[in-house]
């Protein structure tokens, strides 16, 4: 394991690793580094970290310090030169006429070399451009060739989007797309749609292409012959992003469904007709194929019973209905009067108490005839006597 600090010279730069020496750098922090062109000015965007031995490119050259404000004075100075010079540059092009664009021009720390990046259809003999800005400028003079996507890449900008080019904010290095992504990902083949202002097109395509490769691989292609819950039908779209098929049913043509990839039964990819001898099978075989979305439903809590939740509702009702007395009577709300009740219209509830009443009042007709009988042995006795 290797001790290291990542280090970017520009925005959108590339990360360099460098030795921090026992050196605690955070993310943010500037500082000066060694390079093979000399001290350089950085700014850290990785801390102190450990990594693999093979991922680093020995010998790893060092950090030299944290930058001070007179290093941030330099930059400073430089940025100005770097100004000056680009001025300098465009007005020598014109006077030698060359078919270049300049796009950049870079000073270094020390101020001894002077970097510009031009960009050019062809190749161009620029030597006495050379000669020339090296006795105006005082310094070591570089011409660098570069593409259209390195320019966009330097200069920067916002894309259709609306959020900074990628290759400027993040991208290290550019991934090769190709017209296929987009016609895999079914968008638009026009230019001005998929391309980015490099005039290529747009590094986006790359980032989301393995899982369209992905859904290809598991959907069916249009024009394909397919069994749904509702019938046989032919694939006339998909949705990729949102894994549905549009399907226009043989019963049913004008009014096409869209399914989910998984409710259909692919017959035959891609060709569009019916095989020949092939059968649909019935509609109960057919349903089969159909997803059903579960519906969420609250689960009451029970005390050890695992049955569900209707039965466990009606066990409670009984429950409730046989702890409940026979000759209860509802209770009556004070201050309101009750209306009396037709004998058919009270509840079955009610049906123990008039029986209990019934028996009740023939018992009290036995006390009353035996207390009279008592009576009438009581007076006889009375008289015998």
């Amino acid at each position: 394991m290797t001790e290291i600090i990542s280090v970017r010279f520009r925005s959108g730069g590339k990360e360099y690793y460098f030795d921090p020496r026992g050196q605690k750098v955070k993310i943010g922090d500037e500082v000066i580094i060694e390079t093979a062109k000399g001290p350089e000015f950085g700014i850290c965007c990785r801390g102190n970290a450990m990594v693999e031995d093979d991922k680093v490119v020995k010998p790893l050259r060092p950090m030299l310090r944290p930058a001070t404000d007179k290093d941030r004075e330099t930059v400073k100075r430089n940025r100005e030169r770097e100004k000056e010079a680009f001025r300098i540059c465009e007005e020598k092009i014109k006077e030698y006429k060359l078919e270049m664009d300049l796009v950049r021009c870079e000073c270094s720390f020390d101020g001894n070399k002077l970097l510009f990046f031009f960009i050019s259809e062809g190749r161009v003999d620029f030597r006495a451009l050379v000669r020339d800005l090296a006795a105006t400028l005082h310094s070591r003079i570089e011409l660098r060739q570069i593409g259209v996507r390195d320019e966009s890449k330097l200069l920067g900008g916002l894309g259709i989007c609306g959020r900074p080019y990628c290759c400027n904010a993040f991208l290290e290095q550019f991934q090769p797309v190709s017209i296929k992504m987009a016609k895999t990902q079914g968008l638009s083949l026009n230019p001005a749609k998929i391309s980015g202002a490099c005039g290529r097109l747009m590094c986006c395509l790359k980032y989301e292409q393995e899982a369209y490769e992905d859904a290809v691989k598991r959907l069916p292609k249009n024009e394909s012959f397919v069994e749904t819950p509702d019938g046989v039908g032919t694939v006339t779209g998909v949705d990729f992003l949102k894994e549905t098929v549009k399907v226009r049913l043989e019963e049913a043509p004008e009014s096409p469904q869209t399914y989910a990839g998984i409710e259909l039964n692919v017959i035959r990819n891609g060709k569009g007709r019916r095989p020949e001898g092939y059968m649909a099978p019935p509609k109960e075989e057919l349903e089969k194929l159909r997803k059903v979305t579960p519906k969420l439903v609250p689960v009451e809590k029970t005390t050890g019973s695992s049955a569900p939740a209707g039965r466990e509702e009606e066990r409670r009702s009984e429950r409730r209905q046989g702890s409940r007395p026979q000759n209860s009577a509802r209770p009556r709300q004070e201050g309101k009067p009750q209306p009396p009740k037709a004998p058919q219209a009270q509840p079955r509830a009610q049906e123990p108490a008039e029986g209990q009443a019934k028996q009740s009042s023939q018992n009290r007709n036995r006390r009353r005839r035996h207390r009279g009988s008592g009576k009438s042995k009581g007076g006889t006795g009375g008289a015998q006597g």
